[in-house]
């Protein structure tokens, strides 16, 4: 048998076997595939970002963020066939919620972060969940209608955040002579307003409708300036894990066809939440209506 003889008959053996063999579906990859081996997905949450991810009474993650991540977890759970899969939680901050996405601690973190450029050359992001502008909090009677009024005075923010970045850069190109304070967490830096040791809080506006919910007269506090800038929150994600991403877009995506995300709106800014039932009275803005409509996770520098 010559050997051209031979090697045709094993090609065409080959071929015959590629096409009578039985199709196998393809194995879930990086994150998926840890999900699927731990049999347990790792959701980040913050303990104090009212109403997005934070602890009520009974120190359980709550809040519009983790209602969106437990809608991933649903899709999950289809996607690799486990309906026995585990939840488990893992807090971070704003200075760490992206190192512990990157080196695998959790799985998928759902919170109150900004989707930007700098952010994406670390971590991918989901679909935007929702949109805000940079504003003050402060009280009433403090005189304060704008950043103008903020020369010389102390003003909080919270550190790692990308406000704390623009306020930063604001007092240094308009020699405005703030002192500008970082407090680890939301809630700190209310105290710290909240006290009397600064003028204002400077932070996305739903979040200031939150820690002003939790003041022990609420009345006595008012959102305001004109806002310093215009963001989307997003789902982070480890980079390069297509797989993980699509069943997390789509996940959110269904979410915002059927109508659902107006109903967990409803229940976190429109209604008493936990843990003291205060309502944060703050309607979904035409502006968010209509970006869920059409939702992207284009970096806020590109919206």
């Amino acid at each position: 048998m010559s050997q051209r003889f031979t090697r045709t008959l094993l090609a065409s053996g080959l071929a015959a076997a590629c096409l009578t063999a039985p199709a196998f579906a393809a194995e879930p990859a990086g994150t998926l595939q840890k999900i699927k081996e731990s049999g347990s997905i790792v959701l980040a949450y913050r303990d104090a970002s009212i109403p997005f991810s934070y602890l009520d009474n009974n120190q359980q993650p709550v809040g519009y963020s983790v209602d969106i991540a437990n809608k991933v977890v649903e899709a999950v759970k289809k996607e690799l066939k486990l309906p026995s899969l585990k939840v488990q939680y893992n807090l971070v901050t704003s200075q760490t919620r992206i190192p512990l996405v990157q080196n695998g601690t959790v799985d998928l973190e759902c919170g109150s972060t900004t989707n930007n450029l700098e952010r994406q050359k670390q971590v991918d992001f989901s679909l935007g969940f929702f949109l805000v502008k940079g504003q003050l909090l402060t009280k009433k009677s403090s005189g304060i209608k704008d950043f103008a009024d903020l020369k010389g005075k102390n003003v909080v923010t919270t550190a790692g955040t990308t406000n704390e970045r623009l306020l930063k850069v604001m007092n240094a190109d308009k020699q405005m002579g703030m002192n500008v304070i970082s407090a680890k967490d939301h809630g700190e830096a209310f105290m710290i307003v909240e006290s009397g040791r600064a003028a204002a809080f400077y932070m996305d506006n739903p979040l200031l409708y939150g820690e002003m919910a939790k003041a022990r007269n609420p009345a006595e506090w008012t959102v305001t300036g004109k806002p310093q800038s215009f963001e989307s929150y997003g789902c982070m994600l480890r980079k390069g894990d297509p797989a993980f991403k699509k069943v997390v877009d789509d996940a959110l995506r269904a979410t915002y066809q059927s109508g659902e995300i107006n109903k967990i709106y409803a229940k976190w800014f429109t209604s008493p939440v936990p843990p003291k039932g205060l309502n944060l009275n703050f309607p979904m803005s035409d502006e968010l209506k209509a970006f869920l409509k059409n939702p992207t996770d284009r970096p806020s520098e590109q919206l």
